[in-house]
């Protein structure tokens, strides 16, 4: 597109703006605050258009008469298509205008998701249409949340990324504790009850926000004229911008991600981060009221708990390895470290108020690698290219990590099912639940100790050049 309020590419020229860096470094805060607000607002609103579906499935099922293995199919088609869409997608994001795309994606989410809730008007929903649109949606919002990152990678530097990549992070617990209060409140008030509603109304809100959000703020400081954030704060530049600046998209994804080690030692790590947080906030409800005989109240509270948990590890966690001076591996290997106590805790309390907070401490260490994770990866690659590293992460993180906690420890612990045969082994029950979450706590451990010491070399080695220089 001719126009310049719409065109994405990441590279258009714009005049150097008449302003001493001096004057960039005072004006920087505000100036970043616009487009920071706005990753949060799109990524909060972003879990109205996504977990909506989460909230509505009672209705679904007592008003439309669709089963469990129906909405299950539903569910998975988006996590199929949500996971792979991240790399596919975050391939043609290297060189956009990161924040416009997140911006282009709640759009169309909730068109999507739009047409949605008018099929569930009709008086026969065709679950073909049903399954294909959700699927669309995975497709459309896959890397909305890469794009956020990245539009925040832009205005930083590896000194102060952490502390706002972690505070962004926390957004989609805002938008996905809301969501389902919101769509009920709205199909109860404009659809006489409805599960259409549900749908429809939150759609209408992210058209909205995501309309706004496309016109305000920057996608990176040279869009208004201004220097790097690297120049601003008179930090260096990260070797994988000075060498990718001038590469293709290809290029900077064979060279920083298909054949970087570290990159894949990463990903992995992510998908046994995904076992602990899914395998334990996925379950708690059920599993404190099936096998601890709490009541449904309880059941509620350990869901909010442990998201309260991980709010406050997103935003501590993200700071520390500010403070440590850009150690996210580091800081990631200390919050695995623990991760056993509050589980042992969880796994052997008997009262409502120990279990509660044992899932409050739960949140905040899980939550801890899959921040610092993403910080890592991003250290590993051109600024350009933040969206797709991310995309290349989330891939792995939802098609087995989010997978395997959802679909095999269902099976393990469902006490009415047979249990999981691994090589002859059954596994079955909650006991062998928290077996596999042990298991997944000591795999992730063992990861993030070699992703600790390659970035400590990769610090040391660029402090030495940084000595040399001078």
């Amino acid at each position: 597109m001719a126009s310049n309020t719409f065109n994405l590419a990441f590279d258009k020229h714009v005049p150097k703006a008449d302003l001493p860096v001096s004057q960039q470094r005072q004006k920087w805060f505000w100036e970043f605050m616009k487009p920071f607000l706005v990753t949060v607002m799109l990524y909060s609103i972003m879990y109205f258009v996504r977990d909506d579906f989460k909230a509505a499935q009672p209705l679904l099922k007592t008003q439309l008469h669709l089963t469990t293995s129906q909405l299950g199919l539903i569910g998975f088609a988006f996590s199929i298509a949500y996971g792979i869409g991240k790399v596919v997608v975050g391939y043609f994001m290297v060189g956009k205008d990161n924040k416009k795309c997140a911006s282009i994606m709640l759009v169309a989410a909730s068109i999507v998701v739009a047409c949605f809730g008018f099929f569930l008007t009709m008086e026969h929903v065709p679950m073909g249409w049903l399954l294909a649109l959700w699927a669309i949606n995975g497709v459309v919002q896959c890397s909305a949340g890469p794009c956020c990152s990245a539009v925040i990678a832009n205005w930083t530097t590896k000194k102060n990324y952490g502390r706002y990549y972690g505070i962004w992070n926390a957004s989609h617990n805002i938008g996905g504790g809301l969501v389902g209060i919101f769509a009920l409140w709205c199909a109860n008030t404009f659809f006489h009850g409805k599960v259409a509603g549900m749908f429809i109304m939150p759609a209408i809100v992210a058209f909205i926000v995501g309309i706004i959000c496309f016109f305000v703020g920057k996608n990176r400081p040279q869009d208004i004229g201004w220097e790097s954030a690297e120049t601003i704060f008179d930090e260096p530049a990260k070797e994988e911008d000075t060498t990718g600046a001038n590469e293709s998209t290809w290029t900077i994804f064979r060279k920083y991600l298909l054949t970087n080690p570290l990159v894949w030692i990463l990903c992995v790590s992510d998908v046994f981060a995904y076992v602990m947080r899914i395998g334990i906030d996925n379950w708690s409800s059920l599993r404190v009221t099936e096998q601890l005989g709490f009541s449904n109240e309880v059941g509620a509270q350990a869901i909010l708990y442990f998201a309260m948990g991980s709010m406050v590890g997103c935003i501590i966690w993200g700071s520390l390895s500010d403070i440590m001076k850009g150690r996210p591996g580091l800081v990631s290997l200390i919050c695995i470290g623990l991760t056993p106590i509050p589980l042992f805790i969880y796994q052997n309390g008997r009262t409502p108020m120990v279990v509660l907070i044992s899932l409050f401490f739960l949140g905040m260490f899980v939550f801890g690698p899959q921040v610092l994770i993403g910080i890592s990866i991003v250290n590993q690659v051109p600024k350009k290219a933040t969206a797709l590293a991310g995309g290349m992460m989330g891939c792995f993180g939802y098609l087995f990590g989010d997978s395997t906690a959802k679909v095999l420890l269902s099976r393990i612990a469902d006490s009415a099912a047979s249990g999981l045969n691994i090589f002859g082994h059954v596994l079955h029950g909650w006991g062998a639940t928290f077996s596999v979450l042990y298991v997944a706590v000591i795999c992730a451990f063992i990861l993030q100790v070699i992703v600790a010491i390659t970035e400590e070399k990769k610090i040391r080695r660029a402090n030495k050049a940084k000595v040399t220089a001078q």
